[in-house]
C-alpha cells in the first residue's frame, strides 16, 4: 500500500511567493489571493516525494508535511 501523507497549510503565515507550486505542481496550487492551496485530488493521492522539499522550500514554512 502507498504511503500517505497529511499536508497542512497555514494561511496565516503563507505570503504567497509560490514556492510549493514550482516544487511540487502535482500537489500544490495558489488560490485566487496567490496564497498556497492543496490540489483537490492530493489529499488522496499517494504521498508526493516533492511535498516534503516545497515545505522546505517555503519561505516562511507555512507547510507541514507528515508521513501517515
Amino acid at each position: 500500500m502507498p504511503t500517505t501523507q497529511h499536508i497542512s497549510i497555514d494561511k496565516d503565515l503563507c505570503i504567497g511567493s509560490g514556492q510549493c507550486a514550482l516544487t511540487a505542481p502535482k500537489t500544490f496550487t495558489q488560490d485566487d489571493d496567490g496564497l498556497s492551496e492543496l490540489l483537490p485530488h492530493a489529499e488522496d493521492a499517494p504521498a508526493d516525494p516533492l511535498a516534503r522539499e516545497a515545505a522546505r522550500a517555503c519561505p516562511v514554512q507555512a507547510i507541514t508535511v507528515a508521513d501517515d
